[in-house]
């Protein structure tokens, strides 16, 4: 599902040194055991309603025989609106320790169709070398390399080594621009900082004092913007809002439930 490519990356780092080096980060936003949870909405005839829940997870694990970080970001639809959409996504990232992208698969139940797709990450002679899987229902599975010696991210990875992200020295309108990996194919993508914002959660008093930024993609050669997203502007950078604009409508994400922060929640200004 579209919902969460709302996320940020801020990379390119020299490509004199090894890329598994150079695709490291380090963390100092999250840890494991960590739990967000969103309730989705969706623009209905000029009305909001909602329409599923989301769940991240970040817990420690292992990956082919080393130490990894695992983040699950599972989607699902509600009673009221699996009658219109149904919705059951489920997406997974392997990452090292030191936020090293090593996995990722994607498997998405969205209408009456079924889509997966997965990416697995190596370090060949100082390059990020990509392999690719998509399916879409019983039709034939397309495979695809790609090799660059600029780091690349899948959603979820990018999300991580994004939390960690320090916009101090940032101006609105600075551009980011990243390499995304999905199942079919890996393409150059672009964040803009908007500023910071505070925002009073939907139907609550808590207010957070935010970055705030716009996931831009290309389509015939025109950026569109794809989600601008609020996360918070303390230590944790926690994604508390994101709205959406996918090509079938307006869809936003609250978020409405968390365990497991590993830093103080200083970006509250108001509970």
């Amino acid at each position: 599902m579209k919902i969460f490519r709302a996320v940020l990356v801020a990379v390119v780092l020299a490509a004199a040194r090894p890329a598994q080096a150079q695709c490291s980060a380090p963390n100092t936003a999250f840890q494991s055991g960590e739990t967000l949870q969103y309730e989705l909405y969706f623009n209905w005839k000029f009305v909001w309603v909602k329409v599923g829940s989301a769940t991240w997870n970040i817990t420690k694990s292992v990956y082919a025989g080393k130490p990894a970080y695992c983040t699950t970001l599972v989607t699902r639809g509600s009673k009221q609106a699996d009658k219109y959409f149904t919705m059951r996504d489920k997406l997974t990232s392997y990452t090292s320790l030191s936020l090293v992208p090593l996995f990722y698969q994607k498997d998405a139940h969205e209408g009456g169709a079924f889509r997966q797709e997965k990416v697995w990450y190596s370090y060949p002679s100082g390059q990020c070398a990509l392999k690719m899987f998509y399916q879409r229902d019983q039709l034939e599975p397309k495979t695809g390399t790609y090799e660059s010696k600029h780091c690349a991210f899948d959603m979820l990875s990018m999300m991580l080594r994004a939390r960690s992200f320090d916009a101090a020295a940032m101006k609105p309108g600075h551009r980011i621009p990243f390499l995304m990996a999905e199942g079919k194919r890996a393409e150059w993508r672009t964040l803009v900082y908007r500023g910071k914002k505070n925002f009073k959660m939907e139907g609550r008093t808590t207010t957070y004092r935010c970055l705030v930024f716009s996931y831009l993609e290309k389509e015939k050669g025109r950026e569109r913007e794809i989600v601008t997203f609020y996360v918070t502007d303390d230590a944790n950078h926690l994604p508390v809002r994101l709205d959406m604009n996918l090509k079938f409508g307006k869809a936003k994400a609250y978020l409405s439930g968390l365990s497991g922060v590993r830093n103080p929640q200083t970006a509250i200004v108001k509970k």
